[in-house]
């Protein structure tokens, strides 16, 4: 997915990011190992939030994968989801779905919202 981003959306997308590591640092904690686990994988972070947000993810299904490596990734996820706050998580996701889930995982990790500035197809 292709996300255009403007500098004023990816502020206030990381100020959400930093409540969301404060309010609630376990559910910041487990969506940090997904985003991890994720990049480890080298799957798609379009991937990673699908899931979590209980989407179809399409065409960014991982191909030529093992089964128990997908499996062992959904179970991971599950942990994300089955946080009694995920709800919060849930909802940040959904307002801030047009910066995407690759430039929110990449904002999470630590990356300034000026990197991540114009035109992006980091899935």
């Amino acid at each position: 997915m292709i996300t255009l981003s403007s500098i004023e959306e990816l502020k206030s997308a990381k100020n959400a990011i930093d409540q969301l590591k404060k309010d609630y640092p376990n559910l910041f904690e487990k969506l940090l190992e997904a985003v991890n686990l994720t990049r480890a994988f080298q799957f798609k972070y379009h991937y990673m939030g699908s899931l979590i947000m209980d989407e179809d993810p399409g065409q960014y299904t991982p191909i030529f994968v093992y089964g128990s490596v997908l499996r062992l990734y959904k179970k991971e996820l599950q942990r994300v989801k089955d946080d009694p706050n995920s709800h919060v998580l849930k909802q940040f996701l959904s307002k801030f779905k047009s910066t995407g889930y690759a430039k929110i995982s990449l904002l999470a990790l630590g990356n300034s919202p000026e990197s991540l500035l114009g035109a992006s197809s980091i899935r």
